[in-house]
Protein backbone atom coordinates (compact mmCIF):
# COMPACT_ATOMS: atom_id res chain seq x y z
CA UNK A 1 0.00 0.00 0.00
CA UNK A 2 1.36 3.34 -0.91
CA UNK A 3 -0.18 6.78 0.22
CA UNK A 4 0.52 9.04 -3.04
CA UNK A 5 1.42 12.52 -3.04
CA UNK A 6 -0.87 15.22 -4.07
CA UNK A 7 -0.04 16.65 -7.53
CA UNK A 8 -0.83 20.75 -8.51
CA UNK A 9 -3.87 21.68 -10.81
CA UNK A 10 -2.65 22.29 -14.05
CA UNK A 11 -4.03 24.46 -16.81
CA UNK A 12 -5.15 21.86 -20.10
CA UNK A 13 -2.81 21.95 -23.28
CA UNK A 14 -4.08 23.57 -25.79
CA UNK A 15 -3.08 21.01 -27.66
CA UNK A 16 -5.40 18.89 -26.54
CA UNK A 17 -8.41 21.11 -25.55
CA UNK A 18 -10.17 24.14 -26.41
CA UNK A 19 -11.52 26.34 -23.85
CA UNK A 20 -10.16 26.50 -19.36
CA UNK A 21 -9.70 23.30 -18.66
CA UNK A 22 -7.81 22.36 -15.27
CA UNK A 23 -6.54 18.77 -14.49
CA UNK A 24 -5.45 17.58 -11.47
CA UNK A 25 -3.43 13.76 -12.01
CA UNK A 26 -5.03 11.43 -9.43
CA UNK A 27 -1.85 8.48 -10.73
CA UNK A 28 0.17 7.84 -13.12
CA UNK A 29 1.02 4.20 -13.78
CA UNK A 30 2.16 2.26 -10.91
CA UNK A 31 4.21 -1.08 -10.81
CA UNK A 32 3.01 -3.38 -13.17
CA UNK A 33 -0.49 -1.32 -13.55
CA UNK A 34 -1.08 0.57 -17.03
CA UNK A 35 -3.90 2.34 -16.18
CA UNK A 36 -3.49 6.35 -15.60
CA UNK A 37 -6.30 8.43 -13.77
CA UNK A 38 -7.04 12.22 -14.24
CA UNK A 39 -9.79 14.43 -12.74
CA UNK A 40 -10.43 16.94 -15.25
CA UNK A 41 -12.64 20.40 -15.08
CA UNK A 42 -14.26 22.19 -18.02
CA UNK A 43 -15.76 25.61 -17.79
CA UNK A 44 -18.91 26.15 -20.02
CA UNK A 45 -18.00 25.28 -23.54
CA UNK A 46 -15.09 23.66 -22.96
CA UNK A 47 -13.72 20.31 -24.73
CA UNK A 48 -11.16 18.26 -25.73
CA UNK A 49 -9.93 17.81 -29.03
CA UNK A 50 -11.00 14.98 -31.35
CA UNK A 51 -8.91 12.03 -30.00
CA UNK A 52 -8.63 8.30 -29.56
CA UNK A 53 -7.31 5.49 -26.74
CA UNK A 54 -5.62 2.64 -27.39
CA UNK A 55 -6.77 0.71 -24.89
CA UNK A 56 -9.74 2.95 -24.03
CA UNK A 57 -11.17 5.03 -21.66
CA UNK A 58 -13.58 5.31 -18.69
CA UNK A 59 -15.42 8.98 -17.99
CA UNK A 60 -16.90 9.17 -14.59
CA UNK A 61 -19.01 12.54 -14.05
CA UNK A 62 -18.43 14.52 -11.01
CA UNK A 63 -19.79 17.49 -11.30
CA UNK A 64 -21.93 19.18 -13.76
CA UNK A 65 -23.33 18.28 -17.13
CA UNK A 66 -20.97 17.52 -20.61
CA UNK A 67 -20.98 15.48 -23.75
CA UNK A 68 -19.60 12.82 -24.64
CA UNK A 69 -19.52 12.92 -28.86
CA UNK A 70 -18.41 10.07 -31.07
CA UNK A 71 -16.96 10.80 -34.79
CA UNK A 72 -20.05 8.65 -36.39
CA UNK A 73 -22.01 11.30 -34.17
CA UNK A 74 -23.34 9.53 -31.28
CA UNK A 75 -23.93 12.00 -28.07
CA UNK A 76 -23.99 10.66 -24.44
CA UNK A 77 -24.77 12.92 -21.69
CA UNK A 78 -22.43 12.73 -18.78
CA UNK A 79 -23.75 14.04 -15.46
CA UNK A 80 -22.51 13.32 -11.80
CA UNK A 81 -22.50 9.81 -10.99
CA UNK A 82 -22.70 8.49 -14.53
CA UNK A 83 -19.91 6.48 -16.23
CA UNK A 84 -19.33 6.16 -19.94
CA UNK A 85 -16.72 3.18 -21.37
CA UNK A 86 -15.27 4.41 -24.68
CA UNK A 87 -14.10 1.48 -26.46
CA UNK A 88 -10.32 1.36 -27.96
CA UNK A 89 -9.77 3.38 -30.79
CA UNK A 90 -13.01 5.23 -31.08
CA UNK A 91 -12.56 8.72 -32.31
CA UNK A 92 -14.58 11.04 -29.65
CA UNK A 93 -14.52 13.70 -27.76
CA UNK A 94 -15.46 15.23 -24.37
CA UNK A 95 -16.31 18.35 -22.59
CA UNK A 96 -18.72 21.25 -21.26
CA UNK A 97 -22.08 22.05 -22.18
CA UNK A 98 -22.50 25.78 -23.28
CA UNK A 99 -24.47 26.49 -19.97
CA UNK A 100 -22.59 24.59 -17.67
CA UNK A 101 -19.21 23.27 -15.90
CA UNK A 102 -18.45 19.53 -16.33
CA UNK A 103 -15.79 17.94 -14.31
CA UNK A 104 -14.77 13.95 -14.68
CA UNK A 105 -12.56 11.73 -13.42
CA UNK A 106 -11.00 9.84 -16.97
CA UNK A 107 -9.49 6.45 -16.58
CA UNK A 108 -7.14 5.18 -19.60
CA UNK A 109 -4.44 2.11 -19.85
CA UNK A 110 -1.19 2.45 -21.86
CA UNK A 111 -1.14 0.12 -24.79
CA UNK A 112 2.23 -2.36 -25.00
CA UNK A 113 3.77 0.52 -26.33
CA UNK A 114 3.05 2.91 -23.60
CA UNK A 115 0.57 4.95 -25.53
CA UNK A 116 -2.34 6.08 -23.31
CA UNK A 117 -4.14 8.85 -25.61
CA UNK A 118 -3.85 9.73 -29.83
CA UNK A 119 -5.13 13.33 -30.04
CA UNK A 120 -6.30 14.52 -33.29
CA UNK A 121 -7.69 17.86 -34.81
CA UNK A 122 -9.62 20.30 -32.47
CA UNK A 123 -13.35 20.27 -32.33
CA UNK A 124 -15.45 23.31 -33.94
CA UNK A 125 -17.95 25.51 -32.37
CA UNK A 126 -20.16 24.25 -34.72
CA UNK A 127 -19.20 20.66 -33.71
CA UNK A 128 -20.28 21.61 -30.52
CA UNK A 129 -23.38 23.25 -31.50
CA UNK A 130 -24.56 19.85 -33.08
CA UNK A 131 -23.77 18.06 -30.14
CA UNK A 132 -25.59 20.43 -27.99
CA UNK A 133 -28.61 20.59 -30.47
CA UNK A 134 -28.44 16.57 -30.44
CA UNK A 135 -28.12 16.08 -26.83
CA UNK A 136 -31.11 14.80 -24.32
CA UNK A 137 -30.51 17.98 -22.05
Amino acid sequence: MEKLPLTPTATGPGTAFTGHVLMESLRGRLGESRAAMNHVHFAPGARTHWHWHPAGQTLHGTAGVGLVVTRSGEVLTLEQGRTVWIPPREEHWHGATAESLMSHIAVQEADEDDETVIWLEPVTDEELARAIAAADL
